[in-house]
């Protein structure tokens, strides 16, 4: 069960740093304690990169709690010696990268090519002018599992106007149902950098990841939804016409910029540069939903497979297309072709579109790297084995502690990134000493998913981004989003915790 007690070996008997001045497991509390406040020091009062600050409060942990500089570097004239920043680094790295680049390009070719709005759209005509919330709140919960958080909010944030102006209501009460779509799977599904960071140093298949985080977040974004209704019939916020129509102008100002450089938004016509109307064709909606769906499907068939079929070729077929390296690879050609080749895009378009997509992600992938980092110092250096020992004793079932441990992360410091890669490192002990299961294993990162995006308020850039984007006065966007991201946290991890005593 989820909800046992660890029991972790005792810490290796470093003794150098500060543990010459208090040994055993009081010194690694210690340093696990000064390591923890001033990774928020230099984050919150710095205001140093969040990168940097991991990097450097993990070198300063392992010196205080022992490590030689040896092990954290290895050494010039050893080649091949073990260097804990190295292996900390690639270990999580080498599972990431790959999936969230793949996912980064996915989503921007379904950005670019008009998916967002065909898909808002049918939905829209699907559910109806009464029913419009509700449409903007799937239309974020489908698009947001290929998109970035921030992404999803810049592609629709143009129909939340359209849909609020038609209507005369609040803004708040179509924003607000989008918004816990887009964070919701932003939160709990891959490919997302927080599950898919932790699933990493957890060892999980994304499977079981997907599988988890529809069970926990379908329910908490239905209540998140709740809170939506009930907050946007009580919240007149007018369209913000100014911001309308900057937003317009921004994305006016994108499409000529690419336009200018062969980029996507302008594709090659059929007769070549200058030459010939251009031969794009609308979006279909069952092709998005296609697209989307495939990876989806292929994993979670590979996950099942595993644990349904007897070791042959066909099930040896299914986990290699399935592997989410191979899922990801077969979705994006798919979209290549399906959105651009047979709409009449150029290479260089594709080209254009999916090297532009990476150039955000960087920043993510060196903090995911460096929480890597973060989390192979505290286990080498014994102080992760003394966190556990102390939590042990306390009582605390393991899924609780993660999610209090990254609930506090994300409200000290904002990140929601930082907050799910230093959460799994502290915990990763816990769970090894306990041999969970896959499944086990995927509801604890659900438990750290729903902490981190707990209470968003003025330290996160996306309070800031939601209160910009949709004219909400910062009081307001307190009573609103802030009150919506709790109720998807708490939600989230209350399925969570209640899965966990019945697998």
């Amino acid at each position: 069960m989820v909800l046992a007690a660890a029991h972790p070996a005792p810490p290796p008997p470093h003794t150098g740093g500060l543990l010459a001045l208090i040994p055993g497991t009081p010194g690694l509390l210690t340093v696990a304690a000064l390591g923890i406040a001033l990774l928020l020091f230099l984050i919150m009062k710095v205001r140093l990169q969040p990168f940097v600050a991991l990097l450097g409060v993990s070198i300063a942990v392992g010196l205080a709690a022992g490590l030689s500089v040896t092990e954290l570097f290895g050494t010039v004239q050893k080649s091949d010696a073990v260097s804990m920043i190295e292996t900390g680094m690639g270990g999580i790295l080498g599972h990431v990268a790959i999936i969230i680049g793949l996912g980064t390009m996915l989503g921007a070719i379904l950005e670019v090519s008009g998916g967002a709005e065909v898909l808002s759209a049918r939905l829209l005509a699907l559910f109806g002018e009464r029913r419009a919330p509700l449409a903007m709140g799937l239309t974020g919960l489908i698009f947001g599992i290929p998109v970035f958080f921030d992404v999803g909010i810049f592609v629709l944030a143009p129909l939340v106007y359209a849909a609020a102006k038609k209507s005369g209501k609040s803004i708040v009460l179509y924003a607000m149902p989008l918004l816990a779509g887009l964070s919701m799977t932003h939160a709990f599904l891959p490919p997302h950098p927080g599950p898919v960071a932790a699933a990493g140093l957890f060892k999980v298949d994304l499977g079981w990841v997907i599988l988890m985080g529809v069970v926990c977040g379908v329910p908490a974004v239905l209540a998140a939804w709740g809170y939506a209704a009930w907050i946007g019939k009580r919240l007149f916020v007018p369209v913000p016409q100014d911001m309308a129509e900057a937003a317009e102008e921004a994305r006016a100002a994108v499409a000529a910029e690419q336009a200018a450089h062969g980029g996507p938004s302008c594709p090659e016509p059929a007769g070549g540069p200058g030459g010939g109307a251009p031969r794009e064709r609308p979006v279909a909606l069952g092709t998005v939903l296609a697209i989307i769906g495939t990876p989806l499907v292929l994993i979670l068939l590979a996950t099942f497979s595993s644990v349904a079929l007897a070791p042959s070729a066909g099930r040896s077929v299914v986990e290699f297309f399935g592997h989410p390296f191979v899922a990801l690879t077969l979705a994006l050609l798919l979209a290549y072709y399906l959105l651009g080749v047979r709409r009449g895009w150029s290479r260089k378009s594709l080209e254009a579109v999916s090297t532009s997509s990476l150039k955000p992600i960087g920043n993510i992938l060196l903090v995911v790297g460096a929480g890597g980092i973060f989390g192979a110092v505290l286990k080498g250096s014994g102080v992760a084995t003394a966190l556990s020992d102390t939590f042990h004793h306390v009582g605390l079932p393991v899924i609780v502690l993660a999610y209090l441990l990254s609930l506090v992360l994300r409200v000290a410091q904002g990140s929601a990134t930082v907050a799910i890669v230093t959460t799994a490192g502290i915990v990763l002990p816990l769970v090894e000493a306990q041999g969970l299961s896959q499944a086990h294993l995927a509801l604890v990162i659900m438990a750290i998913s729903a902490g981190s995006i707990f209470a968003s308020h003025v330290n996160d850039g996306g309070f800031w981004m939601v209160g910009k984007y949709f004219g909400i006065s910062e009081r307001d966007t307190l009573k609103s989003w802030t009150v919506l991201e709790s109720v998807l946290s708490l939600a989230g991890f209350a399925m969570a915790a209640l899965v966990s005593l019945l697998v």
